[in-house]
């Protein structure tokens, strides 16, 4: 009887879970002006990358600067002021009082000038980290009031997914834990990071626990806003044997495959099974690597049947397997 069989070999099987996650940016803020004042220039190019630092508008700054300006001067001289305050304190000329006055002043004028140092400052406008700029919400010649929106900044080059888990594996997950994802927008391709954060509180309605992971985001492809399919690895084996599901059936409570020895007779083998998904079937224990298993055709088979073994595909012995080029 033709029969189709697979021969196990060692490979890598992973213990994961799977689950629909929502792709966000690590950090999103909207840039705002911290002054009433009229726009000078908007230096950056929409929807483009900028780095951190990088300034995203320049405010009229004239009356501010003058203003920095005044109390820089009235700090120079209050510190004048105090230096000679102070010779003439040592020489007994002034009171303490007065030389105390002459240091208050000398305070006061410092974190005047400093206020207004500050206020200059923020008349440049800039971006506190990297990441893409959005439209803009203004114009250059337009007049600000405190609070005013300039555009969006976006971190995305690292990319948070969130996601939940049944509370079943509550114990394998932890931080730094393997992820993997994939999303519409790229068909085939899989985005690999960390968990990062696992909620320590367990849903009481949806008995579920909110996960977090990060992804590293080279080129900026994956967007705030997108749907991803996640797969996370609790447990990794990389010597572990698999078999086809469909070589796999069951007798009562116990699981079978028929193996193939080496004068081409069948023999029942009992199995114990491990991770299994709608392809594969991992073997804890019962069959050795090298081993060649029935993948289909069992169905009329018994113990003790001599069989004609044809690779996967269903060619003939020698033969190339389907869509393989001669």
């Amino acid at each position: 009887m033709p029969v189709e069989v697979a021969e196990v070999h060692p490979r890598v099987v992973r213990d994961q879970f799977r689950a629909l996650g929502n792709i966000e940016s690590d950090e999103n803020i909207e840039v705002v002006s911290e002054l009433n004042a009229r726009v000078v220039d908007l230096p950056f190019h929409e929807g483009q990358p900028v780095d951190s630092g990088a300034t995203i508008a320049r405010l009229d700054d004239h009356e501010i600067a003058a203003e920095a300006e005044r109390t820089q001067a009235e700090r120079d001289q209050a510190q004048s002021n105090y230096a000679r305050t102070q010779k003439l304190a040592a020489q007994g000329a002034v009171s303490p009082q007065e030389l105390e006055d002459s240091h208050t002043a000398l305070r006061v004028a410092e974190a005047t000038a400093a206020l207004a140092r500050a206020r200059l400052e923020k008349t440049r406008i800039r971006a506190p980290f990297r990441g893409l700029v959005g439209v803009r919400r203004v114009s250059r010649g337009a007049y600000l009031r405190e609070g005013s929106v300039i555009t969006d900044l976006t971190r995305v080059d690292e990319m948070k997914v969130t996601f939940t888990a049944p509370e079943r594996f509550a114990k394998d997950l932890k931080p730094g834990v393997d992820v993997e994802l994939s999303t519409p927008a790229f068909p085939g391709e899989a985005f690999r990071g960390k968990l990062s954060v696992v909620d320590p509180v367990v849903d009481s309605g949806t008995r579920t626990l909110r996960l977090v992971a990060r992804i590293p985001n080279s080129g900026y492809r994956l967007r705030p806003g997108m749907s991803a399919d996640v797969s996370v690895t609790l447990a990794e084996r990389s010597q572990a044997l698999v078999v086809p599901d469909e070589a796999v059936f069951a007798q009562g409570n116990q699981n079978f495959v028929y193996v193939v020895k080496p004068d081409t007779t069948v023999a029942l083998a009992p199995v114990e099974l491990g991770t299994r998904d709608s392809m594969q079937v991992e073997i804890v224990r019962g069959i050795t690597a090298g081993t060649r298993v029935i993948r289909t055709g069992h169905q009329k088979l018994f113990p003790g049947a001599h069989v004609l073994p044809m690779p996967e595909g269903g060619g003939p012995p020698g033969a190339p397997a389907a869509g393989a080029s001669s």
